[in-house]
C-alpha cells in the first residue's frame, strides 16, 4: 500500500468520527469517548475529543477533555488517560481496515505526555498526546548530492562577502563623516 492511500484513508476515518456521527446500522458511533456514556437529554454532556495527524512516519493522537478536578487528584488517572489514548488507537485501526481492507500496524515508541490546566476550582482542561510509529510507511530520506550542492552555494555566496567580495565596504557619496 502506498504512503500516500495509507494518509488518505487515516485522513477518512478521522473526518468520520465527529460528534452526532453514526455507523452502518444507523447507531451512534462508539470511539471510547467519556462523551459517550450515559444519556445526552439527561446527563450533564462531557467535552471530549480527539485528533491525529500524521508526521513523517508517525501517527500523532491527541485526546482533549474538561475533567473535574477531584478525578485529576486519582492516582489512576494517567494509565486512565492512556487506555483513553489506546482505545482510539484500536478504534483507528478498526476503522482503517474497513476502508482499506488491510490492517494498519502501529508500534508505541513513545510515552504518553499529558498536560493538566487549571480552569477553575472545580475543572481542568487536560490534553494527552501519543505517538505511534507506522510501520507500513517508508522513511525517505534526502539525496546527499542535493546537500552538498546546497552546502557548496552558500560558501560561494559567503565568499563574496559584503559589497561583491571587495574586503573594506564601500561609502555612499552622500556619507561626509571621518572614517
Amino acid at each position: 500500500m502506498e504512503t500516500l492511500d495509507i494518509i488518505n484513508a487515516i485522513s477518512q476515518v478521522v473526518s468520520n468520527t465527529h460528534d452526532g456521527a453514526l455507523d452502518e446500522s444507523g447507531e451512534p458511533l462508539k470511539i471510547g469517548l467519556r462523551r459517550e456514556e450515559g444519556d445526552p437529554l439527561f446527563d450533564k454532556r462531557i467535552v471530549d475529543g480527539f485528533g491525529a495527524h500524521v508526521k513523517g512516519t508517525r501517527l500523532c493522537i491527541s485526546y482533549h477533555s474538561e475533567i473535574p478536578l477531584k478525578e485529576v487528584h486519582n492516582k489512576k488517572f494517567e494509565s486512565e488517560i492512556e487506555s483513553l489514548v489506546e482505545g482510539i488507537k484500536s478504534f483507528i485501526q478498526k476503522e482503517f481496515k474497513k476502508i482499506t481492507k488491510s490492517s494498519l500496524s502501529l508500534k508505541d515508541p513513545s510515552e504518553i505526555d499529558v498536560l493538566v490546566q487549571y480552569i477553575s476550582r472545580l475543572r481542568t482542561n487536560v490534553t494527552a498526546y501519543k505517538t505511534y510509529e507506522i510501520s507500513d510507511i517508508k522513511s525517505e530520506g534526502y539525496p546527499q548530492e542535493s546537500k552538498d550542492k546546497l552546502d557548496s552555494s552558500i560558501r560561494s555566496w559567503l565568499e563574496l562577502g559584503p559589497n561583491g567580495g571587495s574586503k573594506r565596504a564601500k561609502r555612499p557619496k552622500n556619507d561626509t563623516r571621518e572614517s
